[in-house]
């Protein structure tokens, strides 16, 4: 069995540190060769690679926006490295990604793309986590479901097709509904143990990935955020 590697999350770690950058030194200083984030957009991303190559480590994860492109804000329009804050969240309005969220199809795939642009500036061609987002305000799952599972099969064709041409594996990933995001879309009612949950959250997961049948997406389960209660 090969040995286990770590990475430092630094959008969870080293927060006493503002920026992005400094954390990933900070993840260096703390022995860390590799790291990955959940959002950098708001984050210039020259900067970021300066900061990633005098670190010295690896980025091997990233996710898609969490929202709506608010706008670009690259100093150069030929210049994609001097992107900063494009800006790729909504988190404040409720989103968590977008790729089964119903009528939200043009902005998953502008976030997308800038997700592939920050992914190969940042020599991150290992993984980008491809966010399904919530439940419409208001709406309840069991009115939904179908509905946000045919655009999230058909969004993730369309990113593997997308990222297959960058050599990058799109991920996707459950996260519970009873503590972590109850409105989160990757989930499934559950009852009883720990155990059960787990299983089936991945199992509707691994339903969807074979209704997708693309070989570069796959499946990311973190249990902490399975089973975290």
């Amino acid at each position: 069995m090969s040995p286990l590697k770590f990475c430092a999350n630094v959008s969870w770690l080293f927060t006493e540190l503002p920026d992005v950058s400094q954390r990933l030194r900070a993840a260096a200083a703390a022995g860390f060769q590799a790291v990955e984030a959940a959002w950098l957009y708001d984050c210039e991303l020259r900067e970021l690679q300066r900061a990633r190559q005098a670190a010295g480590v690896d980025v091997v994860l990233i996710n898609t926006p969490p929202g709506r492109l608010l706008h670009s804000c690259a100093t150069s329009a030929a210049a994609s490295t001097s992107l900063r804050m494009c800006f790729a969240g909504d988190l404040e309005a409720g989103d968590l990604g977008l790729g089964a969220v119903p009528g939200r199809g043009a902005e998953f795939r502008q976030g997308l793309d800038l997700a592939v642009t920050y992914a190969k500036a940042l020599d991150c061609k290992s993984r980008i986590h491809l966010m399904a987002g919530r439940l419409p305000v208001g709406s309840t799952r069991s009115a939904v479901a179908k509905e946000m599972e045919a655009i999230f099969v058909q969004n993730l064709k369309y990113a593997a097709d997308l990222l297959s041409k960058e050599g990058i594996t799109g991920l996707i990933e459950p996260i519970n509904t009873r503590i972590t995001d109850p409105r989160y879309f990757l989930d499934s009612p559950h009852q009883g143990v720990v155990s059960k949950l787990s299983l089936c959250s991945a199992s509707v997961a691994a339903e969807i990935l074979e209704k997708v049948g693309k070989p570069n997406l796959k499946l990311q389960m973190v249990y902490l955020i399975l089973t975290w209660s």
